[in-house]
């Protein structure tokens, strides 16, 4: 089972001038235990850079590191593992690079590809895009609540819901039954990334308490 329900994906272009090791700290500060880095812009040895500081920092605040695509950069600084999507690394394969002790998240657009990749080996899928939101516009029209809540009922994998996803629609989103949401911008963009992600996490915990 994760330990994680509040997933930062990041996106250095949205903090504002900020560094990114520095939002994600404060992040982390504010409670956060998982972080993809996903700067897909970057060369092997930027990226190996980057993941070499966010490992040092998440590894301070015992929080999980996972490395967008690259299992080679993933192996060479110790991450907890891999978020691959339809143009990467095949899950399967990942998975035999990596053995059964790292985390492999998949980015899935359909249930059909989310059943496949859990058959494959992954860990957890992110889905989406729940809500109209310009990063993930590529994908198409949103999948809505109804799409997201057959996933958290037919598969037995994790499912964080993705794409437009804010401290306000959290709860709703959590309604649907999955596990958790992931997100960029309203942790990497905000005035005060440790209270926006203090706001999150009680957000989460006041919805997982019985009424």
């Amino acid at each position: 089972m994760l330990d994680f329900s509040l997933y930062l994906i990041t996106d250095r272009r949205q903090t504002a001038g900020r560094t990114l090791p520095a939002v994600v700290a404060d992040a982390l500060r504010g409670g956060l235990r998982a972080v993809q880095l996903r700067e897909k812009d970057l060369d092997g040895c930027q990226l190996f850079k980057l993941a070499g500081e966010l490992r040092e920092i998440t590894r301070k605040h015992g929080a999980r590191l996972l490395i967008n695509d690259r299992v080679d950069v993933a192996l060479a600084v110790g991450a907890d593992g891999v978020h691959l999507g339809k143009a990467g690394l095949p899950v399967s394969a990942a998975r035999r690079v990596l053995g059964p002790g790292m985390l492999i998240g998949y980015s899935a657009h359909s249930l059909e590809e989310a059943l496949q990749v859990q058959e494959d080996g992954a860990d957890f899928v992110t889905l989406g895009p729940v809500y109209q939101t310009p990063s993930k516009a590529v994908y198409g029209e949103p999948l809505g609540l109804p799409a997201v809540a057959a996933a958290a009922r037919t598969l037995t994998i994790p499912v964080f819901g993705l794409g437009g996803v804010t401290a306000g629609s959290v709860d709703e989103i959590l309604g649907a039954g999955i596990h958790g949401v992931a997100l960029i911008s309203a942790i990497i963009a905000a005035t005060n990334p440790a209270a926006e992600t203090e706001l999150l996490l009680r957000t989460i915990a006041c919805h997982a308490k019985p009424s």
